[in-house]
């Protein structure tokens, strides 16, 4: 009984997302600072041609062969080719470092490699001549939301060097059950397949945008595609409730990971995402409780490689430098609005706009008016700079290389900006935003204590606070609760059920903006133990 009513004050310290894993789970192939040393043999002569005319066909099938990685001997993985325009743009050239993915387990169920990863998803950095976008963009996502892991491999076909790839970490049944704790769910890549035509008779989806089209699964087929444990009715639930039933938003979607994951696009002008044109790139997971996740993914354009919004024409350099925060929630001009309901269903709430600013604040001052995304760039680029000036298949000249971290290199009749040029004026540029000139409250001393049966939750909030608010789960799955806290500034509180494994953050707002404790909630809470 007496460690029931347990009164000691416990100062609250942020647990990361989930997912604190042992020193020796976390040695895997996913390392940071890390090449890959990886030997294909395949026993077919003309390998590529068949790879070549599998993709091209638009199935998935896979050439089967052994593989040595990092020494260690693998027996009849699967290979297979993979990507759109890193792929078809690149063999049109008639080159020859086209990317792969390769699945280890392809016939051994039980066959892992270190950290239980069974796929390796090589790309041959694709207008991307710094060769640090992918490693680099993947980084500053981990921070803040759900996010895969990239780092380098050095790749042989048949005993032939094809070069220096960037490795991704996929997001599959490993990548589910380390941040989400479950390998059970739904699974859809929000990606359109180009092999699927869509139908006459379907409204015009704005590609893989979750615009409402209807309840005829057809009319999602050819925008999105099924995986683990999905059905066509998980896509049009999220859709409907987006355009019918916003007033089910918070316990339908994680609108807090949404939120990191538009920042970030904006942020970054990682526009071949959601937010550009195509509208594409990024997962929904639904969960086991029926909340979606959206998850980012596909990086090598970050940084403005990709320069199209779908509003208007191709963004110059200072068009991607001066981009708005609120592109396509406010459009002005001639050109209409497309279609991005993550984006205009969001931020037409008050708090969550909010809350979507705060969340440009962090990454804007965690990563780039400090400096560290760049010092971070140029450490990549010096550990991989040997390998890649000594890389004859790389799509680009070795003197882009030393060039695009800093200043606009021009690849195939395409400028590419450099990261330094972008980042640098973009930050000024956001810092200097009207939006992000407001001053949020400050939340500290966030604490709990155990009285009973209930957990008390307190904070102090300076800063004429409107409203505080408690967010709280119990689990690792499923949505964050909201609940506004009781006080008067400074001292806020509120009580919850006392319930294992109990974990919450902390939303303050005033009249014009709105903090979070901690502040990459909900990738980091605090954790009642």
């Amino acid at each position: 009984m007496r460690n029931l009513f347990l009164c000691a004050l416990l100062l609250a310290l942020p647990w990361a997302g989930a997912h604190a894993q042992s020193k020796e789970k976390d040695k895997d192939v996913f390392q940071a600072n890390t090449i890959l040393e990886i030997k294909l043999t395949l026993k077919e002569a003309e390998w590529d041609k068949l790879l070549d005319t599998y993709k091209q066909a638009g199935n998935e099938d896979r050439l089967v062969g052994d593989a040595v990685i990092n020494g260690v001997a693998y027996k009849q993985v699967g290979v297979r080719y993979k990507g759109n325009s890193s792929y078809f743009r690149v063999r049109d050239l008639d080159a020859k470092k086209l990317p792969f993915n390769i699945k280890v387990n392809e016939t051994t169920k039980s066959q892992k490699l270190p950290g239980g990863v069974t796929t390796l998803k090589l790309a041959n950095a694709f207008l991307d001549p710094s060769f640090v976008r992918e490693v680099l963009a993947y980084e500053i996502a981990g921070k803040y939301m759900p996010s895969p892991r990239a780092n380098f491999a050095k790749v042989y076909v048949n005993d032939k060097y094809l070069g220096l790839y960037n490795c991704t970490e996929s997001i599959d049944d490993l990548f589910l059950e380390k941040h989400f704790g479950t390998r059970k769910g739904a699974l859809v890549k929000c990606d359109p397949n180009w092999h699927v035509k869509p139908k006459s008779n379907c409204k015009s989806s704005d590609n893989a945008s979750l615009a409402y089209v209807g309840e005829d699964s057809v009319c999602y087929m050819s925008v999105y595609e099924l995986q683990d444990g999905a059905d066509w009715r998980d896509v049009m639930r999220l859709a409907r409730v987006l355009e019918k039933e916003p007033q089910k938003l918070e316990a339908t979607l994680d609108i807090d990971q949404t939120l990191w994951m538009l920042a970030f696009n904006n942020v970054l002008v990682n526009l071949d995402s959601y937010t550009g044109q195509l509208c594409h790139n990024y997962y929904l997971y639904l969960d086991t409780l029926g909340v979606y996740h959206t998850l980012v993914w596909d990086m090598n354009l970050s940084f403005g490689g990709f320069r199209l919004t779908g509003v208007g024409p191709s963004l110059s350099e200072e068009g991607m430098q001066t981009m708005s925060p609120l592109l396509h929630f406010k459009e002005t001009g001639k050109f209409p609005a497309v279609q991005r309901p993550l984006i205009t269903k969001l931020l037409a709430n008050e708090l969550y706009q909010k809350i979507y600013f705060a969340h440009i604040r962090t990454i804007l001052e965690e990563n780039f008016s400090n400096g560290l995304y760049l010092k971070r760039a140029k450490e990549i680029q010096q550990f991989v700079d040997k390998h890649v000036k000594d890389d004859a298949n790389k799509l680009y000249p070795y003197a882009l290389f030393q060039k695009n971290i800093d200043t606009t290199v021009v690849v195939d009749e395409k400028r590419i900006i450099g990261i330094k040029e972008l980042m640098s004026k973009r930050t000024a540029y956001l810092e200097a935003h009207p939006m992000l000139q407001r001053t949020p409250p400050v939340i500290s001393g966030a604490k709990h204590v155990v009285e009973g049966e209930k957990i008390n939750i307190s904070a102090t909030v300076e800063g004429s606070p409107v409203k505080v608010w408690l967010c709280y789960r119990y689990g690792i799955t499923g949505a964050f609760q909201r609940m506004e806290m009781s006080g008067e500034a400074p001292a806020y509180q509120a009580s919850i059920e006392l319930k294992p494994d109990a974990q919450y953050y902390l939303i303050a707002e005033n009249a014009q903006a709105a903090a979070l404790s901690p502040a990459r909630a909900a990738k980091e809470f605090y954790q009642v133990k």
